[in-house]
């Protein structure tokens, strides 16, 4: 699989590249002229496709405005600013300033990815007037000629110019998983990307005529779905629309026909009744936290193109590391040379140079190789076999300026020397310590013969060094501690891998794997993945293997990287996760790119997810407990046709007290609680014995102080002792919720029910909200109907957490 050259010695090299001869369109070779862009630009023929990491500004205030509820509330609010005080109608400003919250916080959010977006774009090269030059995408025009590289994507539509062993995986569209070998004429699809080789081709499709435009722009944006906990939400808010219907009706029909009460007061009891069925604040939050906590990884340089993903690695418990870029920096340097076979240590300094020049993209390795020995003009290459994952080496064939051509292979050594060789022996030991070896060998056959690294004869071991991240041991010890099980799966030698991750502190770093020996179906290879930490030699197909193997046995996974090898297994993963100084079709699958480059992020990703899924977890059993009591209440109060106990104005100071102030800190507070599964059930064992207790002793204490009350004054009388009642077994579910306690929370509470006592001991407020506790006897038997329903809460609770576990 290999790109002839075509030597004409007469022939100006290209000046990008210049051990690759210009392709016999020498005319296109220099690529457009700036006065050819400009007309191009003038006629719209630019590759505009918009690269957004985020929803418009339109559509965040859309999604945020025009909700079922929102719509819901807006009429009721209307029909109350007719019938009743400013104060009944309190609960459509708190909407409005919910509202408002919820498109800032999403705002910010926006500008925070958007910012991000920028720094972490990829910027292809493109030749023009004869040079090469990095643009931003959307600057690309009809007919520029983009050069690629291995790890480069390919933004647009094109046909092949020129190659130098071009590879391109075209899996992402196709689903075939062999790379596609290129050859000048050849058609070039955007979405695919470079896995071996370089060249160039002419762009004949940009913006949204390109092939893969409309699913490039889909996958980079913003959502806010395909999540456990919004599917969740989703589910949750059907259910309470379809109890709010038949309740609503009813309430309606019992205050408005049956009941021959003050119109409008009916009607401000009956919205009364209707508003707390809605928890239009959950979504709201879950919306917030999720806006938050983009703008907290924001700030340390991650950038998280899918919203669910904040969730997604909360809930991972097996993490795929690559080695190269995650575990160790990406530089390396040449330790030691040492000669085989007796061949020249000089000679091998020619050739190693030699190697180096005739790469225009040398990987890390060969970079290491570049700096430590220069190249010899003397030599041309006129062959080269670019590296590949998938075969484990490179090669190219050289005139060597006196007349004598040869041909060279650079690679692992376990893969060009046969089993039981003797330099394999020596090979070990230097893995055994962590060091990096690669065997330079002269081959005996063609280069494009497909069996050219057989009967290679073993020229000179290259000893390199990795240097390893600073963080990466204490990452790996995060991980440790959170029960996330670290696999490091990489294409190098496997003892050496171990002995890396054994410097880092990685459990179980001792058990290493060859992944040639693993088996390939998959119940056997998920077993030995469960068994072992560390595997060698893994191919990027078997990488995405090793992915659905774990995932058939139920785990999370999560897989980091940073190279063209890495992008089938970052797409099936759970979580992709990139590192920023990757390659750009690994930033473009990964759902969270770490543009700082340090795998140390990675802990702050996991603790934001948690954060939010354990946080709204527990904010939405407040909102749900609501909605549950008052459903029930309204069905109580329809079968004993009686008046709703309650003015709107009641609710919305109770929901804001006992609700809405602690569920804002409550969903913003740290929470290091390992995600689990099935939120709607974990949610809803707790609402519904919850809102049945309230309900019940809040309904208990209402028909007691319709009997002990009469005359003036006694249905306001009668509100009172129902609300202290309803407020106190709130607070005594606001108490539970805020459980473990901290300084912080303890005064939450407090602050609540101080503000309450206050509502209740200052005239005005009395008056404003309509609450007046009248004698002490029946107050008192409020408070102790209370107190009977906080025990029932405990014991209900216990009960649950025994019959039905989380």
């Amino acid at each position: 699989m290999t790109q002839r050259a075509n030597i004409d010695a007469g022939a100006e090299l290209d000046p990008v590249h210049p051990v690759q001869p210009p392709s016999p369109a020498a005319g296109r070779a220099t690529g457009l002229s700036t006065a050819e862009v400009a007309e191009r630009v003038a006629r719209g023929e630019v590759n505009d496709v918009p690269v957004r990491s985020s929803r418009s500004t339109a559509e965040i205030v859309r999604a945020n405005v025009f909700t079922r509820f929102n719509a819901i509330i807006g009429v009721l609010w209307a029909i109350m600013l007719f019938v009743a005080p400013l104060q009944d109608s309190l609960f459509g400003f708190v909407i409005i300033a919910n509202t408002g919250i919820g498109i800032i916080q999403e705002l910010r959010a926006k500008k925070t990815l958007d910012g991000l977006a920028v720094i972490g774009e990829a910027k292809p090269t493109v030749r023009r007037d004869g040079r090469a030059a990095e643009i931003s995408t959307s600057e690309i025009v009809l007919g520029d000629l983009v050069e690629l590289g291995p790890g480069d994507k390919v933004v647009v539509d094109g046909e092949v110019v020129e190659t130098d062993g071009l590879e391109v995986d075209e899996s992402l569209l196709t689903g075939e998983a062999d790379p596609v070998l290129k050859k000048p004429g050849d058609k070039m699809m955007s979405g695919s990307f470079v896995v071996a080789g370089g060249g160039a081709f002419t762009a004949t499709k940009v913006g949204r005529e390109a092939y893969a435009a409309q699913l490039a722009e889909e996958a980079s944006r913003f959502t806010l779905v395909h999540s456990e906990l919004r599917s969740g939400i989703s589910m949750i808010l059907k259910y309470v629309t379809w109890l709010m219907i038949p309740t609503s009706i009813g309430l309606v029909i019992s205050q408005l026909v049956v009941k021959d009460d003050n119109f409008k007061q009916s009607v401000a009891y009956t919205v009364g009744g209707i508003v707390p069925m809605i928890p239009e604040g959950l979504v709201l939050l879950t919306s917030v936290a999720f806006a938050i906590g983009v703008i907290r990884l924001g700030r340390k340089q991650c950038l998280v193109q899918e919203l669910p993903a904040i969730e997604g690695l909360a809930r991972v418990d097996v993490v795929c590391l690559d080695k190269t870029g995650t575990l160790t920096e990406g530089g390396m340097d040449v330790t030691e040379l040492r000669p085989l076979n007796g061949t020249d240590e000089a000679y091998v300094r020619k050739v190693l140079g030699a190697l180096g020049e005739s790469d225009p993209r040398p990987n890390a390795s060969l970079q290491a190789i570049i700096d430590a020995y220069p190249d010899s003009e003397e030599w041309r290459c006129t062959e080269s076999l670019p590296f590949s994952s998938a075969r484990k080496y490179s090669g190219a064939a050289f005139s060597e300026g006196d007349g004598e051509n040869s041909t060279w292979l650079l690679g692992a050594p376990d893969v060009l020397l046969p089993t039981g060789d003797p330099s394999l022996s020596e090979i070990d030991s230097l893995n055994e310590q962590g060091l990096r070896v690669l065997l330079l060998a002269r081959a005996g056959r063609e280069l494009d013969d497909p069996q050219v690294a057989t009967d290679a004869r073993a020229a000179a071991l290259v000893v390199l060094e990795q240097r390893l991240r600073p963080d990466a041991g204490d990452t790996l010890r995060y991980f440790s501690e959170q029960d996330v099980h670290a696999k490091v799966i990489s294409g190098d030698n496997a003892v050496s891998v171990g002995a890396v991750a054994g410097k880092l502190g990685l459990p179980g770093a001792s058990n290493t794997v060859d992944a040639r020996q693993l088996p390939s179906e998959q119940s056997e290879m998920a077993s030995v993945l469960d068994e072992n930490a560390v595997f060698g030699r893994v191919t990027p197909q078997q990488k995405r293997d090793m992915v659905a193997a774990l995932q058939s046995r139920g785990h999370t996974v999560a897989m980091t990287g940073d190279g063209v090898n890495d992008v089938l297994a970052l797409k099936d993963a759970d979580i992709g996760v990139s590192m920023g100084s990757g390659s750009e079709a690994t930033r473009a699958v990964a759902q969270i790119v770490l543009l700082n480059n340090s795998f140390a992020t990675l802990p702050s990703v996991v603790a934001e997810g948690r954060r939010v899924i354990g946080n709204i977890t527990r904010v939405a059993t407040l909102f749900l407990v609501k909605t549950v009591y008052s459903v029930l209440l309204a069905l109580l109060v329809v079968c004993t046709q009686v008046e709703y106990l309650f003015l709107p104005r009641h609710l919305t100071l109770l929901s804001t007290l006992t609700i809405g102030i602690p569920a804002f800190f409550l969903a913003l507070a740290p929470n290091t609680e390992r995600a689990k599964p099935h939120f709607v059930r974990r949610v809803m064992r707790y609402a519904i014995p919850g809102g049945a207790i309230a309900a019940v002793t809040t309904f208990a204490t209402y028909l007691l102080a319709r009997h002990y009350y009469v005359g003036d004054g006694a249905r306001e009388a009668e509100t009172s002792a129902a609300t202290l009642t309803l407020f106190l077994v709130s607070m005594w579910v606001l108490a539970i919720i805020a459980r473990p306690y901290t300084w912080w929370r303890i005064c939450l509470v407090a602050a609540m029910g101080v503000a309450f006592l206050l509502v209740l001991a200052v005239p005005w407020l009395q008056t404003f909200f309509a609450l007046k506790l009248v004698g002490t006897t029946l107050p008192w038997a409020a408070v102790g109907i209370a107190v009977v329903g906080a025990v029932g809460l405990e014991f209900a609770w216990r009960w649950v957490d025994r019959r039905f576990p989380a």
